[in-house]
């Protein structure tokens, strides 16, 4: 039977899954006009997607009972990493979407920008 705490941090990752995916998803489906930054995004949305998974399996397969950690620290120590890996992306993403009124070739002789206006909007969903 799953106690309400498990219930709670089942929620919790399962939120984290869904958000990962939509940053995967809304990353993927622009052109990526500076790799480094959006690299680092999509890194930390793979990593902390993939984490929780192990976070959670470990729970729902019931190794939380046999290994000794104090589980709520350790909850605590994952989320507030991931928060700061997070926010980091966000700025990043955010850093990368601020640039989209900027053309793509500052030498060439058409005004194609770096972000047109479709992934611009993507952009800005990604990064909130």
């Amino acid at each position: 039977e799953l106690s309400e705490s498990y219930l709670s941090l089942f929620s919790v990752f399962l939120s984290l899954q869904l958000f990962g995916t939509i940053v995967w998803i809304l990353v993927a489906s622009t052109r990526i006009p500076l790799p480094l930054l959006q690299g680092w995004v999509m890194f930390v949305a793979v990593t902390a997607w993939f984490l929780s998974i192990v976070f959670l399996s470990v729970f729902l397969f019931g190794y939380a009972n046999r290994i000794a950690v104090n589980w709520n620290q350790a909850d605590f120590i994952f989320h507030g990493a991931t928060f700061v890996f997070y926010f980091g992306a966000f700025l990043l993403q955010a850093a990368t979407t601020s640039l989209h009124h900027f053309p793509r070739k500052f030498n060439a002789t058409t005004q194609e920008r770096i972000l047109s206006g479709r992934e611009y909007n993507i952009s800005i969903a990604a990064s909130v």
